[in-house]
């Protein structure tokens, strides 16, 4: 272990995710039969895992190819994910076009989140058993349809509200697989850069969609932040079809060694372009339909799951939270704002987030190859959690600063851009907390990633669901001052579970 983790006790014996890192350091022992390491710099770093002799293998594709599926993939989710915030900054506009009082238009948000805790738990039986592909190609025709489905609405409030389920059901896959995805096609040292950029993607991106959709509203109506939703659904469709090929690959223990003899994967041939089109290629897993369907919820009884969704759940919600916050202030009196002006109050929260991907991307691969080498080559999924340190400083500084000065905005004491410059801290620690949440899913626990990044989303969804109905009733009762800070003080503390975890998961992970 070293480096203040625990050594493991008792009957645990082996520890997913602990492994050499590098292969020609002269002061660790080689490894033996070592088959796959990248010796393209100072140092051969180990590949983890290690691929197989299968040239379909997603870890033997070329890079462009897995990078090009993954770029993809997240320009998609990011599409589907800015679908939850569109309507944040035109809701008076909206509210007045459908008749209703605004809470009714703050709800069709919590409808989306509704509809994606429910579509992630329905796509975990499908994705272990057949694969990602099919799910990523049906996902996107659902916000596709959706999208059109709620921009011909019209004021029909009730179709509105089911076209905002079916679409956070389209969403729902894109929050909790393209995650594993990154997992399955990238080695660990490749997969820092990657994950941040799909935390960016379904976590980060949306923070732009008030901005855009307040000027769509403004020149040609609310209903055409729907339909351009669709036209760029329509136009990425081919793009998931023809490359994103199926990135799931059973990986049994016989090809998770290294072996220089050629096995049978030595002898598959290489699949054809038509081939790959298939949206199945073949079964995944023997498992039943209802034991992988309840499988995310037993996960709660591990500390580190627990501790995942806590991290990114709440984060989440908090941010959510603030958004409603946000309108409060700024699309009442004394400012009266439009919905173009009430969109660029999210400009300060979308450059947080792409300060969050720059963080996160420069520091979670360092991190580890840092750490690794102090650590005597040897690497530990736990060098993930150091991640949380920046998201504490960031998150802990946004949280305090947002409730000591968003209160005081229309008194007059503060100027309007000061909370805002703490919204984007707040969202800048929520993108890095993402990114090392998903990161230690993945190098600790690869095989129960899609359950993992499930129960997230169901955990955070559920969050952000009831504070989406409860924002307003909790402002207007005690004040954005005597809510916020008890908030931020919650977010420290969850912060601070990060220390034992740190110690102490390698007599958690083991037992799941």
């Amino acid at each position: 272990m070293g480096l203040g983790i625990l050594e493991p006790k008792g009957l645990i014996t082996s520890i997913p995710g602990t492994t050499r890192f590098f292969d020609n350091d002269p002061d660790v022992e080689p490894v033996p039969d070592l088959k796959f390491a990248d010796c393209s710099g100072k140092q051969c770093i180990i590949l983890i895992p290690q691929p197989s002799d299968d040239p379909n293998d997603p870890l033997n594709w070329p890079l462009w190819r897995r990078d090009t599926a993954t770029l993809t993939l997240c320009f998609v989710g990011a599409l589907a994910t800015s679908l939850g915030p569109i309507l944040a900054a035109n809701t008076i506009t909206v509210a007045g076009e459908l008749s209703r009082p605004p809470g009714d238009v703050v709800a069709l948000t919590g409808c989306f989140l509704l509809g994606s805790g429910a579509g992630a738990v329905l796509a975990v039986p499908s994705a272990r058993t057949w694969g990602k592909r099919h799910i990523f190609l049906l996902a996107t025709c659902v916000i596709l349809a959706s999208s059109i489905w709620a921009g011909t609405a019209g004021t029909d409030y009730k179709s509105l509200v089911a076209a905002r389920v079916v679409q956070g059901a389209g969403a729902a896959p894109f929050e909790s697989l393209l995650g594993a995805a990154v997992g399955d096609m990238y080695h660990v040292h490749q997969r820092g850069v990657r994950m941040a950029c799909a935390g960016l993607s379904v976590s980060g991106a949306a923070f732009s969609t008030p901005v855009i959709a307040g000027v769509v509203t403004r020149r040609l109506g609310w209903q055409w932040t729907f339909h351009i939703v669709s036209i760029l659904a329509g136009a990425a469709l081919p793009a998931v079809l023809f490359l994103c090929p199926e990135m799931a690959y059973v990986r049994g223990e016989e090809r998770s060694k290294p072996s220089t003899s050629s096995s049978a994967d030595g002898c598959r041939r290489h699949k054809t372009f038509i081939q790959s089109l298939a949206p199945f290629d073949g079964r995944k897993t023997e498992n039943g339909c209802w034991a992988l369907l309840l499988r995310p919820f037993v996960l709660l009884a591990n500390p580190t799951f627990v501790w995942v969704c806590l991290i990114q759940g709440t984060t989440v919600g908090w941010t959510v939270f603030v958004a409603v916050v946000l309108a409060t202030i700024f699309i009442g009196p004394p400012y009266h704002w439009t919905e173009v002006q009430a969109g660029y109050a999210y400009g300060g929260a979308f450059a947080g987030a792409l300060v969050g991907f720059a963080v996160a991307g420069l520091l979670a691969d360092a991190t580890v190859r840092w750490l690794a080498r102090r650590n005597g080559g040897l690497y530990e999924p736990e060098f993930r959690i150091v991640l949380v340190g920046p998201m504490f400083v960031a998150g802990g500084v946004g949280l305090f600063g947002f409730a000591v000065t968003a209160g005081q905005v229309l008194s007059g004491r503060y100027a309007y851009i000061v909370p805002l410059v703490f919204v984007a801290f707040e969202v800048a620690g929520m993108v890095i907390g993402a990114v090392a949440s998903s990161l230690y899913i993945i190098d600790a626990n690869r095989h129960l990633a899609i359950e993992g990044f499930t129960i997230m989303v169901v955990i955070k969804n559920m969050l952000s669901f009831g504070l989406t109905f409860k924002a307003f009733e909790w402002i207007m009762s005690v004040g954005i001052k005597e809510t916020v800070l008890p908030i931020a003080g919650v977010q420290v503390a969850i912060c601070a579970l990060s220390i034992p975890m740190y110690h102490s998961t390698t007599n958690m992970i083991p037992w799941f």
